[in-house]
């Protein structure tokens, strides 16, 4: 039976998760095991439960104790509860919840990129995407148009940051991903090792469109994608198979990444 327990500030040891404003902070608390991790919102926290994620306490809006979170208490145990009105909690923690609900949650031990791609056909891999937001969307896309995992670079934000996981809906949980090896330099090389046609999201001379014949009938594609701005590194593109395009129109020269893999997704996962 969980403990409710009421809260005026966030001065407890206790609530040290819900206080520290720093995401390194939470990842790193509990080396050199796994560290920490914020889900915020009903849905995604029931997402996290649904994948496996442990939680070590709540931190709810008081209706949502009866309401929209009574189901994740229960299925949460014995962990504590801390509650208080809408305004408190406002106010302790510096910005309104606008889904009423947080719980702290242990990560898992990190997964292995070719264990996790071995089954797959389509695969996203994301390159030094610093973005929150971004990681959030594209992890988002590629769980509601078919694609079966994302690979990152140790460039990119962590899909567990509190923006991406809350940009996701939780689809973070749903879909396998993994960091490619940091000392790994030509990660497309390991990419066709692991038998996909690696295919580069860029602007180039020769980029093929979309819906090329070739590129949509690969048995095992790896779609790359790349920062905003300075986009993939040109010794990636060079290194695939494919420079891929998306078609624009009105003089508009390229997609946000998170819209461009959105395009790409549903046209290249369909098999």
């Amino acid at each position: 039976m969980s403990k409710i327990i009421e809260i005026t500030d966030l001065t407890e040891k206790e609530l040290y998760f819900y206080s520290v404003t720093s995401e390194v902070q939470l990842l790193r608390c509990n080396e050199p095991e796994p560290g920490i991790f914020i889900a915020e919102s009903p849905k995604v926290i029931r997402r996290a439960l649904d994948a496996g994620y442990k939680p070590i306490s709540l931190l709810l809006e008081r209706k949502y104790i009866t309401g929209q979170a009574a189901d994740i208490i229960e299925r949460c145990g014995d962990i504590p509860v801390y509650t208080a009105d809408s305004d408190v909690l406002t106010s302790i923690t510096g910005f309104r919840l606008t889904q009423g609900a947080l719980c702290a949650m242990r990560r898992q031990a990190t997964s292995d990129a070719v264990q996790i791609c071995s089954h797959a056909s389509r695969i996203a891999v994301l390159e030094d995407i610093m973005n929150q937001t971004n990681v959030g969307a594209i992890f988002r896309s590629a769980a509601a148009l078919g694609f079966d995992a994302v690979l990152l670079t140790s460039g990119c934000s962590d899909p567990l940051y509190r923006r991406s996981v809350r940009v996701s809906m939780g689809t973070v949980f749903q879909i396998p991903w993994a960091y490619l090896e940091k000392s790994s330099n030509d990660y497309v090389s390991t990419l066709r090792k692991m038998g996909f046609s690696p295919a580069a999201m860029a602007l180039t001379d020769n980029s093929v469109g979309i819906d090329n014949t070739e590129l949509n009938n690969e048995k095992k594609l790896a779609v790359i994608l790349g920062t905003e701005g300075e986009g993939l590194r040109q010794s990636t593109i060079s290194a695939c198979d494919y420079t891929v395009k998306i078609p624009m129109s009105h003089g508009v020269d390229s997609l946000n990444v998170a819209a461009a893999s959105a395009v790409a997704f549903w046209q290249l996962g369909k098999r």
